[in-house]
């Protein structure tokens, strides 16, 4: 009959999308796992091993303190400050999908730093990637303030960037900072930090 046939489409429906909030679940779940163990990579890197006895010249080894950690929840720009800061939050953010705000940052702060005749080619490539409507790691500006960053990197100076890096910067600070303060992955850092300290 139709109308049997009918409602037993409409079950299949039903247990279809239930069985997609049970995989979104699952999905949830691996991404807080994935984003774990990203960190503890990470983190692994950052923290030198006494038993690998590779060394680099240019890559200095970075020991983490409890002080240095309990210092981030201080101010973002303690936090930006620190090298293993910038690299727990920026893992922190794409736990979040927005990783592209430190990028930016980091690109500005780079920018900032770079000899008058690189400024064109280092301007152009910040505006592609994070300014201009389409980019792939678009920030979060008004239409306005990409139309004045879009003219400023036409004709770059060192302060090209600055009024979108300081909007970005806010962002951060009000939107995601508090987030990361109180999310798992810095609260078991600290404490397993504070853990060890104590032994």
């Amino acid at each position: 009959m139709p109308g049997l046939f009918f409602s037993h489409n409409n079950m299949t429906e039903l247990n279809g999308k239930e069985d997609c909030k049970l995989a979104e679940g699952k999905i949830h779940k691996k991404k807080q796992k994935a984003f774990g163990a990203d960190l503890k990579n990470y983190l692994r890197c950052m923290v030198p091993h006494l038993e690998s006895g590779i060394k680099s010249s240019n890559t200095r080894n970075v020991m983490l303190s409890a002080e240095e950690v309990v210092q981030w929840s201080q101010s973002l720009e303690k936090l930006l400050a620190s090298q293993s800061g910038q690299g727990v939050f920026r893992e922190f953010l794409k736990s979040e999908f927005s990783e592209e705000n430190i990028e930016f940052w980091l690109a500005c702060e780079d920018y900032k730093k770079t000899k008058a005749d690189h400024l064109h080619g280092k301007a152009e490539r910040i505006y592609e990637e994070f300014v201009q409507s389409d980019a792939i790691k678009q920030i979060n500006i008004d239409h306005q303030m990409r139309e004045a960053t879009a003219k400023k990197a036409q004709d770059p100076t060192h302060s090209s960037f600055d009024e979108a890096q300081r909007t970005v910067y806010i962002l951060m600070e009000r939107d995601s900072y508090p987030r990361f303060l109180k999310s798992k992955a810095y609260l078991n850092l600290l404490n397993q930090l504070q853990t060890n300290n104590s032994k």
